[in-house]
């Protein structure tokens, strides 16, 4: 073949792979770092007690004598019994609750807030015993689906990431386990720590307790999206004729020339 139609067939090659590198390969993946970030490590960290914060929905109990009788303060029940009403906490981090009406909590965790209460309501009761729980506690997990996501409650104050995986669905077939990342922290700086599950060593790691707020993200194997595959099949048909027409070009300049 000559040298000039030899350029040409390359010069047409070279236009397709600069389309094709104009394209963004997993244009859903989010929480891209920088090859030289430097993760944290939740790991080492002790287990920090989650702290109370406004829009937090918790659930409020108060027993008499220690817990010898329950208390019916919204004097909505009897026989000794206290159907549990659900509280929300104000954006002013105070809670409106029964006989002491607004109270500030934010900033407490849940021991502490207890305590606090208990001081409270002694004014009004016979060593008040106070239960607290936040049923709005949450993390958001993205198992491998790109930006697909599922908001997980946290029922148990313990749960660990594994667990948490699990209750999401698991990592999908499109996910790497090798690079799962946990955002924890104020996300205008939050902190990363990059976890590997398809190694033993990184297992150890997943038995971590996840905090409320948390993000785990399950980075997905790189591939074209479907829509630009649709995108450039009539761009691949279109140069894929031009090879063809100049193929039978050439080859027809050749016969005729014998």
């Amino acid at each position: 073949m000559p040298v000039r139609n030899t350029r040409i067939i390359f010069a047409l090659l070279a236009i397709t792979a600069g389309l094709t590198g104009c394209l963004h390969i997993n244009s859903s993946v989010m929480f891209r770092t920088p090859e030289d970030y430097k993760f944290a490590d939740f790991s080492k960290d002790s287990v920090q007690l989650y702290k109370i914060a406004p829009n937090d929905v918790i659930e409020f109990r108060i027993y008499t004598n220690d817990g010898f009788k329950l208390i019916d303060v919204t004097g909505s029940t009897s026989q000794g019994s206290l159907t549990v009403i659900s509280y929300i906490v104000e954006l002013d981090g105070t809670v409106k609750l029964p006989q002491l009406g607004k109270v500030y909590v934010s900033g407490l965790n849940v021991r502490e807030a207890e305590r606090f209460l208990e001081t409270q309501y002694s004014k009004y009761f016979n060593n008040p015993f106070v239960l607290i729980k936040v049923t709005n506690k949450r993390v958001v997990v993205f198992n491998g689906s790109g930006g697909v996501g599922t908001v997980v409650v946290l029922l148990n104050e313990n749960t660990t990431l594994i667990e948490a995986l699990a209750q999401a669905g698991g990592i999908t077939g499109t996910g790497k386990a090798s690079r799962i990342k946990l955002i924890r922290g104020n996300l205008r700086n939050p902190q990363v720590q990059l976890i590997d599950l398809s190694t033993m060593e990184g297992v150890k790691k997943s038995n971590m307790v996840v905090q409320a707020n948390d993000i785990i993200y399950v980075e997905p194997l790189p591939r074209l999206s479907q829509g630009i595959l649709t995108e450039m099949s009539p761009l691949l048909g279109i140069i894929t004729s031009m090879l063809l027409m100049y193929d039978l070009f050439v080859r027809t300049k050749a016969t005729s020339g014998n």
